[in-house]
C-alpha cells in the first residue's frame, strides 16, 4: 500500500506540532456538542472560513542577508511589557471544556507573561480567577437590559485588580450558529445522539459533570431566574437579556463606573475606530467575533491597515478572528496591530490538556512567530512592517503605516 500523509491522530499533547494537532486532540476528548460550541460559526459559516482565507491571501516578501541574532518577542502593552504580542480572548462556558477552564487559561497566560481576558459568561467567579491565577487580567463586559449587572461586574473587577475592561459591542443581537443548534431538541435540551455521544466520553463526564456538577454562569448567577444559571438552563434565557439599544453614548456611562483601561471589542471600520478615540477609549479590538455573529462579514485583517493608519499612533489596536499560526500573528503586527487576541487556539489546548495544553498552544505560537521574525530579517516584533507583505494577487499592501 503506498505511503500517504495522514492527519495527526495521537492523544499526547506533547507530540502535537501545531494548533491543528491540538484541535484534533480536543475534538476527541470532549463530546461533539461541546466541541461544536467552540468550533461553529454563524449560518453558512462564510465569515468563519473567510477569516482564514484573508490571512492566507497575504504573502511575505523576505529580505536576505540580515543579522537576526538576539531576537525578542517582547512587546509593550499599556505601558508594560508582555512576553509576546498575545492576549487570550474572552470565551464563555470554558467550564464545559475543563473543570477549571477559566483558571487554567488565566494561569497559563500568567506563566507565559501575557494578559488573560475573562468573559462575563465565564463559569468561574472573577474574584476566584484573580486569587488563584493572578497575572494581568482583563474583564470582558456584555451589557444587558438590566444595567445593574454590568455595574456589578465593573465594580467587582475593579476591586479585584483587573487591568482593563473589554466592552463587547457586536453581540447586542445574537448570531445564529446553526450547527450548534442541531445538537439540541430545543434550547437547553440536547438531542438523544448528543447525550449518547457524551456517554462515550467517560473521562469528560467524570471530570466536568460528576465531580463539579453542570457549569454555571457564576458572575451573573445572582441576576438570573431560578434554573437559568446553569450552562444548559441559561442558554434559553441569556440571549433574551442582551441590550439591543447599546450605543456610543454608553461609553460615558461605562467610564463613570470603570477606572481602568477601556477597549471596545467589535470595531471593523475607520469611522468606528475614530469614534472610539473621540469617546475616550484606550484601545479597540478589530473582530468579527470569530465568525460567530454576522455571516459574510469582512475579516478584521482586511481593514487593519487603514484603521492603523488612521488611529494607530493614538489607540492600542488589538485584533482577533482566525489566528492559528505565528505567521498569522506576524502579518497582523506588520499591518499595524499592537497585539493579537487568540480564542479557539487557546481553547483547543484547554480541551486537549487543561493548563498544560494552553501553555503548549502559547509555546507553539511563540516559536512560530520567532521563526518567522528570523526569516523576515527582523530582530523584534517592532521591526515588522507592511512592506514585507503582498496580496497573493500581486498587488502591494498599503504601506502608509510603515
Amino acid at each position: 500500500m503506498p505511503w500517504k500523509r495522514r492527519a495527526f491522530g495521537g492523544r499526547n499533547r506533547a507530540r502535537a506540532l501545531n494548533i491543528s494537532d491540538l484541535r484534533e486532540i480536543a475534538r476527541r476528548r470532549v463530546p461533539g456538542f461541546v466541541f461544536e460550541y467552540v468550533e461553529g460559526g454563524a449560518e453558512d459559516e462564510a465569515t468563519l472560513r473567510h477569516n482564514r482565507e484573508a490571512l492566507a491571501a497575504l504573502r511575505f516578501v523576505p529580505p536576505t542577508l540580515i543579522d537576526t541574532g538576539g531576537r525578542s518577542l517582547q512587546a509593550p502593552l499599556f505601558g508594560r511589557a508582555t512576553a509576546a504580542p498575545l492576549v487570550i480572548a474572552p470565551t464563555g462556558l470554558n467550564g464545559m471544556l475543563h473543570p477549571q477552564g477559566d483558571i487554567a487559561l488565566a494561569r497559563a497566560a500568567a506563566a507565559f507573561g501575557i494578559p488573560y481576558t475573562l468573559s462575563t459568561l465565564s463559569t468561574t467567579l472573577l474574584e476566584d480567577v484573580a486569587a488563584q491565577a493572578g497575572g494581568r487580567l482583563w474583564m470582558q463586559l456584555y451589557v444587558m437590559k438590566n444595567r445593574a449587572i454590568a455595574e456589578n461586574i465593573m465594580a467587582r473587577a475593579a476591586a479585584a485588580g483587573y487591568e482593563a475592561l473589554v466592552f463587547t459591542s457586536d453581540a447586542n443581537v445574537f448570531g445564529c450558529r446553526e450547527w450548534d443548534k442541531r445538537n439540541y431538541v430545543r434550547p437547553g435540551k440536547p438531542t438523544l445522539p448528543a447525550i449518547a455521544d457524551s456517554l462515550r466520553h467517560p473521562r469528560w463526564l467524570i471530570d466536568v459533570l460528576l465531580r463539579k456538577g453542570m457549569p454555571r454562569f457564576r458572575n451573573i448567577e445572582a441576576f438570573l431566574p431560578p434554573g437559568a444559571a446553569s450552562a444548559v438552563g441559561g442558554s434559553t434565557i441569556i440571549p433574551q437579556m442582551f441590550e439591543p439599544t447599546i450605543a456610543w453614548t454608553d461609553i460615558a456611562w461605562i467610564r463613570r463606573h470603570w477606572p481602568g483601561k477601556l477597549l471596545v471589542k467589535g470595531v471593523l471600520s475607520v469611522q468606528d475606530a475614530r469614534r472610539a478615540l473621540d469617546t475616550g477609549c484606550d484601545g479597540i479590538i478589530l473582530t468579527n467575533h470569530g465568525g460567530r455573529q454576522l455571516d459574510h462579514c469582512v475579516a478584521p485583517i482586511e481593514v487593519l491597515g487603514e484603521v492603523a493608519a488612521a488611529v494607530g499612533d493614538r489607540l492600542t489596536i488589538v485584533i482577533d478572528s482566525g489566528f492559528r499560526r505565528g505567521s498569522d500573528i506576524a502579518k497582523a503586527l506588520a499591518l499595524g496591530a499592537h497585539t493579537v487576541m487568540i480564542g479557539r487556539a487557546a481553547l483547543y489546548g484547554l480541551a486537549a490538556d487543561g493548563e498544560r495544553g494552553v501553555r503548549r498552544a502559547l509555546d507553539m505560537l511563540a516559536v512560530e512567530l520567532d521563526r518567522v521574525l528570523g526569516q523576515l530579517g527582523c530582530r523584534s516584533v517592532a521591526d515588522l512592517r507592511a512592506s514585507l507583505l503582498r496580496q497573493s494577487t500581486g498587488h502591494s499592501i498599503d504601506q502608509s503605516i510603515d
